[in-house]
C-alpha cells in the first residue's frame, strides 16, 4: 500500500486520527501531520509533504482538505491517492469570511480556550453529544492549541484559493467523505467536490457530524482501506 497522510482540521491535531490509525491494515505507514505552524495553506502543505517519501495517498479534514486540495495541485507527482474529508473547494463566502474574523478578535479576549461546549453542537452529531470520552477528547484536542496557532490556521484559511477550476484534470483514485449531519460543511459541498473530481466517490457517514474520524472511525478507517488498496494499483 501507498503511503497514507493525514491531515487534521483547525483546532485539530493527531487525536483526530487515532482510531483510524490503529485499525489501519498491518503494514500501512500513516503519519498524521502538525498544520499549526505555518501561516498559509502553501506552507502547511509543503511542510506535511516532508514528512514522508514516495507516492502518497493524501486525507485531509475541512482545513485538512484545503491543504490536500493544494498538494494535488501543486504536487501531483507525489498523489497516490486523494481522501477529502467534511471539506470544499470553496473559499469562504462574504458572510464565513465575517464570521471567522469575528472568531479571531474574540479569541483575543480572556484565556484562549479552544473550542467551548456550546460549539461541540456544531461540530458533532447530536447523538454524539451524550458521549463524555468524545465530547472531552474534542474539547482537549482543541485545548492543546495556544492563541498564536489558532490565529494562524485561521489567517491561512482566510486567505485560501479557489481549488474547484483545475480539479476535473485530477487524475488520481479519489474518495469524498461527509458526515450525513455536518452542519459546518454541509454534504451538498462534498457532493460538488466529487462531481468535479473525474472518477471520485462520494459517501455519506451516518451519525457523524463534522467530525467523522473521531464519531465513526470504524466506517472511516473501511473507507481509506478501499481507497489505499485503490491507489496501489498499477
Amino acid at each position: 500500500m501507498a503511503n497514507l497522510l493525514l491531515l487534521p482540521g483547525l483546532l485539530c491535531d493527531a487525536r483526530l486520527w487515532r482510531d483510524v490509525i490503529a485499525a489501519l491494515p498491518p503494514g500501512t505507514t500513516s503519519i498524521a501531520a502538525d498544520l499549526r505552524q505555518d501561516e498559509s495553506i502553501a506552507g502547511m502543505a509543503a511542510r506535511a509533504l516532508t514528512l514522508v517519501d514516495g507516492p502518497v495517498v493524501v486525507a485531509g479534514l475541512s482545513m485538512g482538505g484545503y491543504v490536500a486540495l493544494e498538494i494535488a495541485r501543486t504536487r501531483p507527482d507525489r498523489l497516490a491517492g486523494l481522501c477529502l474529508l467534511d471539506t470544499s473547494a470553496r473559499p469562504d463566502s462574504v458572510a464565513q469570511a465575517k464570521r471567522r474574523r469575528l472568531a479571531m478578535a474574540a479569541s483575543s479576549v480572556g484565556r484562549f480556550r479552544g473550542i467551548s461546549r456550546r460549539l461541540l453542537e456544531q461540530l458533532l452529531h447530536p447523538d454524539n453529544l451524550t458521549d463524555s470520552a468524545l465530547c472531552a477528547d474534542v474539547l482537549a484536542m482543541a485545548g492543546r492549541f495556544d492563541r498564536a496557532s489558532y490565529l494562524r490556521q485561521q489567517r491561512a484559511i482566510l486567505a485560501r484559493p479557489d481549488q474547484r477550476d483545475w480539479l476535473p484534470r485530477l487524475r488520481v483514485p479519489s474518495l469524498v467523505i461527509s458526515g450525513a449531519a455536518d452542519i459546518v460543511t454541509p454534504p451538498a459541498l462534498g457532493e460538488e467536490l466529487a462531481t468535479l473530481i473525474p472518477g471520485a466517490r462520494f459517501c455519506l457517514v451516518p451519525g457523524a457530524g463534522h467530525l467523522p474520524p473521531m464519531e465513526r472511525p470504524a466506517a472511516v478507517t473501511t473507507l481509506i482501506t478501499g481507497l489505499l488498496r485503490e491507489a496501489s494499483l498499477p
